[in-house]
């Protein structure tokens, strides 16, 4: 019964180990980029890269610029017991 399930979980794993190594058999290239913030400009919904079509990387948006903190408010109100945002604390520090 053990060696059963052995010989199911191998050759379910199988393909996934097939798989991983295609993958790694075929590096990406990129025009000169260094790595760390960089993904493919198209979408992921449009497919897979084809074989022989060229591969543009540009690099991420910091931050800041993915995402940029909220105009501050007019007037910010004391705080309520509970309260942490859009007011301010009392004590007057």
């Amino acid at each position: 019964m053990k060696l059963i399930l052995l010989a199911a979980a191998a050759l379910i794993a199988a393909p996934a180990m097939a798989q991983d190594a295609a993958q790694q058999a075929a590096p990406a290239t990129s025009a000169g980029s260094s790595p760390g913030g960089y993904g493919p400009t198209g979408s992921a919904l449009s497919g897979p890269v084809q074989p022989g079509a060229t591969v543009v990387f540009r690099q991420a948006p910091s931050p800041d610029q993915a995402y940029p903190a909220p105009a501050p408010l007019a007037k910010y109100p004391p705080c309520k017991r509970g309260q942490t945002d859009h007011c301010m604390q009392r004590g007057g520090h």
